[in-house]
């Protein structure tokens, strides 16, 4: 009989110190090559963002008379301790995001805990989730304030036939019924929120959704036989389980709604009055509206501190997570007692901050808050009680009724505004003036789709867009995989440095980078160009791609990379004939992420584009609005014009999508 052995795979020759260079042994086996594939993604790093960051700290000290600029040192920021307009937009940057968060976190663990526990239909739902998160913001801004509007808009008549409207009023959650939604000064804030966490509770569930699958299914069974009840299971372990999870993910989102513009700009332009307007929006007023770069330049650095703290911790939260004893943050410089504390002082300081800065809406969210949490809350002690007395069918019953409601309430929640927009477009004018056929067109009409592409340089703001998205994804795509490459294969000095300033810059905030490139692509000569979104485009495309393939890379074995180089292939040959195929996924995830943020993206086209000949969609259809003068039938057709493209990208790119990520967040 005859035995097949296998092959032993070959193995490259050890490298020893001995045997390397001065030179090498200074900065790194691989430097020479490590040099060419990061050279791209250096300079653009260094161009884009930190040479931007610094040219912003200089302008800092500088303020425009006339056509001169002068030096000023400090002045620009001591300006700002008096500043009602800058004090306002901080706080309201601080309110809108903390509410933001703290409703995120609970409603997104809500879905999450109801999908982790569904038995059927579990994708269909959680991708039916993910689309207030996958359309663009304009949409989602255009959509709501539709919605809202006190005349056109169906929340106050659908609140009025219902009798909830009333019941509102007479509770003073609002001030007189109808409401205005958007013109009041006690409701805009509180609108602009709920928005922001219709649009962020995909993020939310569908993370935490993937950290209860990474939890021991054990501890939950070793629970249950110590007599632990469900909430017990919960507080105990998937909490605890969830912990690094949900840091990492608040950090982020914290970051990402602190420092919006585009969907509170959309939505009020920072009005009635300055109740919604935020500190970038001051930056831009001060900056843009009136040329001072310098007042502007001041106001964003200032709050450079606020997010370094944030992106520090994030930082170490991430870097720790790849070490031994990573799930013990902290534990060794904190005492039992401490550490059981130290939750309720944070909660405590937090309710205080909000009480001062919000006492009108601080009340009324928790009220909101509180009943979700009752119901939730009630919902599980009612299938507790039954099962421990042994009624197992009454308690399924429940628990199939509760969730059943929860769900339902949650997906009008999330598609209400979709189907708006699908419905609005397919109406004539009359119809939308007139408000006959509210929820289902009678007749369907094509009227706003014609109108559009004849009123509306549309055409040629969609073909922008897809210029500008493909351009800048190619060249984020090409980059990163150089970069994430070197970054995850080669050995040199600074790689590990290098890794955590992509990571840095990732989170940065493009309110920080704004005002300096408007003056760079000023100073070139490109504004009013599409080479200045294609340019500018990878300051928040490069650093995620980079991130995201440099953990994706580390997930390929090496031994094929050094059974190639053993064969006789160089190192560049080795990562596009092997590496490269077998990275297929994560490089379409990344290629699906460029493009949609690329897509999406509103405050660059914004700042640098005024010509209709270049706008982008976003930037275009904020134009089609004149004062209180809305084309709410076109806006709609043109929300769903610009969604379709996107959605069927998802649709089509789950799987590479979800295999990608997987493997890059795990390495990453």
């Amino acid at each position: 009989m005859t035995i097949l052995r296998p092959r032993p795979a070959p193995v490259a020759p050890a490298v020893t110190r001995a045997s390397l260079t001065s030179v090498q042994r200074l900065l790194g086996r691989d430097w020479r090559l490590a040099a060419v594939f990061m050279a791209p993604t250096v300079i653009l790093v260094a161009a884009l963002i930190l040479f931007p960051i610094v040219s912003s700290a200089i302008t800092s000290t500088t303020e425009r008379h006339g056509a001169e600029t002068v030096f000023v040192g400090a002045d620009n920021y001591t300006a700002l301790i008096g500043d009602e307009l800058f004090h306002t937009g901080v706080v309201n940057s601080f309110v809108f995001t903390a509410y933001a968060e703290i409703f995120k976190v609970v409603l997104g663990l809500i879905a999450a805990l109801m999908l982790h526990h569904m038995r059927r239909g579990k994708a269909i739902v959680a991708g039916v989730l993910l689309l207030p998160w996958v359309v663009p913001t304009v949409v989602t801004a255009f959509s709501w304030r539709s919605l809202f509007d006190p005349i056109f808009g169906s929340v106050n008549t659908l609140l009025t036939d219902s009798g909830i409207g009333p019941v509102l009023a007479s509770l003073h959650l609002v001030d007189a019924w109808p409401a205005g939604w958007l013109s009041d000064a006690s409701l805009a804030m509180p609108s602009v929120i709920l928005v922001n966490v219709w649009k962020g509770i995909p993020f939310f569930t569908v993370t935490f959704l993937a950290g209860l699958k990474a939890i021991d299914h054990g501890l939950h069974e070793a629970a249950m036989v110590d007599g632990a009840s469900p909430w017990q299971r919960f507080v105990h372990v998937t909490l605890p389980g969830l912990r690094y999870v949900m840091i990492v993910t608040v950090l982020l989102s914290s970051i990402w709604t602190f420092n919006n513009f585009d969907l509170i700009w959309l939505m009020t332009q920072g009005g009635p009055g300055d109740a919604t307007a935020p500190y970038v929006m001051v930056a831009y007023s001060k900056a843009i509206q009136q040329l001072q770069f310098g007042a502007g330049a001041a106001v964003t650095l200032v709050m450079v501190p606020i997010i370094g703290i944030l992106v520090v911790i994030l930082v170490r939260m991430m870097r720790r997570s790849d070490a031994p004893g990573a799930g013990d943050l902290g534990r060794s410089r904190l005492t039992p007692a401490q550490r059981k504390a130290l939750p309720w002082v944070a909660v405590a300081v937090a309710t205080a901050a909000l009480a001062w800065a919000s006492p009108q809406i601080i009340w009324k969210a928790a009220l909101v808050l509180g009943v979700c949490v009752v119901l939730a809350a009630g919902v599980g002690r009612a299938i507790s009680t039954l099962a421990a007395r042994g009624r197992e069918r009454a308690a399924r019953t429940v628990n199939g009724v509760g969730s059943g409601v929860a769900l339902i309430g949650l997906l009008l929640f999330v598609l209400g505004p979709l189907y708006w927009i699908v419905v609005t477009a397919f109406k004539s004018d009359t119809q939308i003036t007139m408000r006959t056929s509210d929820l289902w067109p009678t007749p369907w009409s094509m009227e706003q789709f014609t109108d559009l592409f004849t009123s509306q340089p549309f055409g040629t703001w969609y073909l922008n867009t897809i210029l500008v998205s493909v351009a800048s994804t190619v060249i984020a795509l090409i980059c990163a995989a150089l970069s994430g490459y070197a970054l995850a294969r080669l050995k040199f000095r600074g790689s590990e440095s290098f890794t955590v300033t992509i990571l840095l810059t990732y989170v940065m905030p493009g309110a920080l980078l704004f005002i300096p490139l408007y003056q760079l692509m000023s100073g070139i000569g490109l504004n009013d160009s599409l080479w200045s979104l294609v340019i500018t485009y990878p300051t928040f495309t490069l650093p995620f791609a980079t991130w995201l393939l440099v953990g994706y890379f580390k997930s390929i074995p090496a031994d094929l990379e050094e059974a190639a180089l053993t064969d006789g292939c160089t190192r560049f040959q080795a990562f596009y004939r092997i590496v490269l195929p077998l990275a297929k996924p994560g490089l379409l995830a990344v290629a699906l992420f460029t493009l949609t943020n690329a897509w999406n993206e509103f405050l660059f086209a914004f700042v640098f584009i005024t010509k209709d000949g270049y706008k982008t969609l976003p930037v275009g259809m904020q134009s089609m609005i004149f004062g209180d003068v809305v084309p709410q039938g076109q806006l709609a057709a043109a929300s769903l014009l610009i969604s379709i493209p996107v959605v069927l990208m998802y649709a089509f790119g789950q799987r590479f999508l979800t295999e990608g990520l997987t493997a890059g967040a795990v390495k990453g």
